[in-house]
């Protein structure tokens, strides 16, 4: 029988976005192994409600336990706003989400208590990021921007600067002025945006990758519960969706700079 700890890491989002925190949890932690589920057949959930977010949520983690994961990170900001306390009550798995990763080093970036947030339009309407921010730091003042065309951009590799500028002027124009002075990265597509968004921002404003901080979480988590891999056995990373493997090969091979192979599952 398999030891708890020699169990993969499951992790799921709505679609590809979340290979950012599957790409940065091979980098911190090569030890183990990772079993990525993009529910590729049902997104987005951005713009779908509550409770359709919750039974999604539910179907793809009881999916990835039923592979034998020793914890779960929902890699969905969406996901993780509507449906983690109702996970982490449902289930016997430690469940992480990215939101809190990323309000913790949001709360340590910033200097003048004025952060902004930007995201699909669910994970804004949600008011997660602000919940969770204040929980921290009480006086943060936040400013939040839906940006659902920059997930479209990024799936497209439509990423040059002719095409960039105007949708940045278009939903930021107003944040870059606004006094912030560190930004969440609230969708984990948005760290394929970072250098441009670095470049349009200017050095007064500290960007948030989600992915990397959720990554330093699973790596804390790991340890505290005593479920770090004993590297006594070989690592096996497998990328799962849930319809379109050919097209998602594409996509994660430019998320993750090297070429993978994606398994079409059923859920």
């Amino acid at each position: 029988m398999k030891h708890e700890a020699d169990k993969a890491i499951g992790i799921f989002d709505s679609g590809v976005g979340g290979l950012t925190v599957y790409r940065e949890l091979a980098r911190l932690l090569p030890q183990e192994s990772l079993l990525y589920l993009g529910d590729t057949a049902r997104v987005p959930y951005g713009t779908k409600s509550r409770e359709v977010v919750l039974k999604y949520a539910l179907q793809n983690s009881l999916y990835l336990l039923d592979q034998g994961v020793k914890l779960i990170v929902v890699a969905c900001n969406t996901a993780s706003a509507f449906a983690l306390p109702y996970l982490q009550d449902r289930l016997k798995a430690p469940v992480l989400g990215v939101i809190e990763p990323g309000a913790w080093a949001a709360v340590t970036r910033t200097q003048n208590g004025r952060v902004g947030i930007i995201g699909t339009e669910g994970t804004i309407r949600s008011g997660a990021y602000e919940a969770a921010l204040r929980k921290i730091r009480p006086d943060i003042s936040c400013v939040a921007r839906a940006t659902g065309l920059f997930v479209p951009y990024i799936e497209e590799n439509l990423t040059t600067n002719e095409l960039l500028t105007p949708l940045f002027d278009h939903y930021l124009k107003s944040m870059k002025t606004s006094g912030i002075d560190a930004l969440i990265l609230g969708c984990t597509h948005y760290p394929l945006l970072k250098a441009p968004l670095e470049a349009y921002l200017g050095t007064g404003i500290s960007l948030v990758d989600s992915a990397e901080t959720t990554a330093h979480a699973v790596y804390e988590l790991l340890q505290v519960q005593g479920l770090a891999s004993r590297g006594d056995k070989s690592v096996v990373n497998r990328v799962c969706v849930t319809d379109a493997p050919e097209r998602v090969a594409n996509i994660a091979e430019r998320f993750l700079g090297t070429s993978v192979e994606v398994e079409k599952v059923s859920i």
